[in-house]
C-alpha cells in the first residue's frame, strides 16, 4: 500500500537528492503552476479532464469515475513505463491529494513501484510556499546591481550564479524582463510559479554570507516582488554599472532579438508611445517598423529607458554607491568579480 508524505518530509529527501515530484495533473495545470523540478505524467490529458469533469456535473460522480477508468485504462502500460525510467524515490500529487494522485500510486503500487502521494497536494505545497515567504527572516549583506538598461546585469548576474556566487535572479524567476518589452519571446511565470522558484532559491541561500542581486522594481511583468526583497534591496551596497551607449544596444540586440519578434515590438511600443515626444515617438514607430532596430533602440535609450531611470535614482544613495566603468560587458564583468574579491567576498 501506497504511503502518504507531507511537504516537511519530502523536502528532507529532496535536500538529499533523493526524491522526484510527479505531477499528475493534466499538462495545462503543470503549465499554470507547479513544485519546481516536478516532471508531469498526466493521469488524463486536458480534453480528457474537461470531458470527465462535465460527465460530473451532469451525470454524477459514479459515471464520471467510470469513464475516467475507462480512459486511464488505455493509457496503463506507457503510465507505468514512464515511472519505471524515473530512478529513486518518487512522490506523486494532483492538485489537494484526492482523487488523480490516489489513483496514481494505487496503480504504481500494484506493479510494485513504490510511490508516496503528497498529503493535501499541490495546494499544500503552494500554503508552505506563501507562509514561507511571509514568515522567513531573510536579510542577508546584499549587494544590488544597478545601471541604465542595456549595461548587462542580467547577464552578469547569471555567469556569476554558473560559477558559484549566491545570485538572487528575479528575472529568471519571473521569466520576464521587466520592461514593457519584457515578456518579448519569452513566456512570463505568474505569481504562483514565481513565489516558488523564489521559496526554493531563498531556501538555498538561507546561509549565504551574502547576495547578489538585480535592482529590480517591485512588479517584473505579472509578478509582485515580496517586501522584505525591497527592503533587502533598499539597504544593499549599489554597484552601478557604465557601459558606451553602442555596447548598451549591442546587449539590447542580442538579447531581445527584436527581428524574430517584430509585431511583438511595435505592440509592446504602443503602450509608452504617449510618454515620449511626439516627433521622436514617430520616428522610433517607423525605425521599428522598417525594422532599423539599432536606430530605434538608440531612441528609446535616450528618450524613455535613461530619463526614467534617472528619475528613479534617490540622492540618497549616493554615499552607498560603487561604480564599474567598463568598455563591454565581459570588462564590466571582470571588473565586478575583482570588487567582490577585494571585499573579501567568498563565492559561498
Amino acid at each position: 500500500m501506497f504511503q502518504d508524505i507531507t511537504i516537511e518530509e519530502a523536502r528532507k529527501r529532496m535536500e538529499k537528492k533523493q526524491l522526484t515530484w510527479v505531477d499528475v495533473r493534466s499538462p495545462s495545470e503543470y503549465r499554470n503552476a507547479t513544485i519546481p523540478g516536478s516532471v508531469n505524467i498526466p493521469l488524463f490529458n486536458d480534453e480528457e479532464r474537461a470531458e470527465v469533469g462535465t460527465i460530473y456535473a451532469q451525470a454524477g460522480n459514479r459515471a464520471a469515475k467510470e469513464r475516467g477508468l475507462e480512459i486511464f485504462s488505455k493509457k496503463l502500460p506507457g503510465f507505468i513505463e514512464a515511472f519505471r525510467e524515473i530512478e529513486g524515490e518518487k512522490a506523486v500529487f494532483c492538485w489537494r491529494g484526492g482523487m488523480r494522485s490516489k489513483t496514481a500510486a494505487t496503480v504504481l503500487d500494484l506493479m510494485d513501484i513504490h510511490a508516496y502521494r503528497l498529503q493535501g497536494g499541490y495546494r499544500a505545497y503552494r500554503k508552505w510556499v506563501t507562509g514561507l515567504l511571509e514568515n522567513i527572516d531573510f536579510h542577508p549583506v546584499t549587494y544590488v546591481l544597478g545601471g541604465y538598461t542595456g549595461t548587462g546585469k542580467t547577464y552578469m548576474l547569471r555567469a556569476l550564479a554558473s560559477e558559484g556566487y549566491p545570485v538572487l535572479d528575479l528575472e529568471g524567476m519571473a521569466n520576464h524582463r521587466g520592461s514593457i518589452f519584457g515578456d518579448i519571446g519569452l513566456s512570463s511565470h505568474n505569481q504562483k510559479t514565481f513565489d516558488a522558484l523564489l521559496a526554493e532559491r531563498i531556501l538555498q541561500l538561507k546561509n549565504a554570507p551574502y547576495i547578489l542581486m538585480e535592482a529590480e522594481s517591485k512588479r517584473i511583468g505579472k509578478v509582485v516582488v515580496p517586501e522584505f526583497l525591497m527592503e533587502n534591496k533598499a539597504r544593499g551596497m549599489k554597484i552601478m554599472i557604465e557601459l558606451p551607449v553602442e555596447e548598451r544596444v549591442r546587449n539590447i540586440l542580442d538579447d531581445y532579438r527584436p527581428w524574430e519578434n517584430k509585431e511583438a515590438c511595435i505592440r509592446a511600443f504602443q503602450s509608452i508611445k504617449e510618454r515620449i515626444h511626439t516627433p521622436v515617438a514617430k520616428e522610433i514607430e517607423k525605425d521599428l517598423q522598417t525594422e532599423r532596430y539599432h536606430e530605434a533602440v538608440k531612441w528609446l535609450l535616450e528618450y524613455y529607458y535613461d530619463p526614467r531611470y534617472d528619475h528613479s535614482l534617490g540622492i540618497e544613495e549616493t554615499e552607498r554607491v560603487k561604480t564599474i566603468r567598463a568598455g563591454h560587458t565581459d570588462e564590466a564583468l571582470g571588473q565586478l568579480k575583482e570588487m567582490l574579491k577585494t571585499a573579501g567576498l567568498p563565492l559561498h
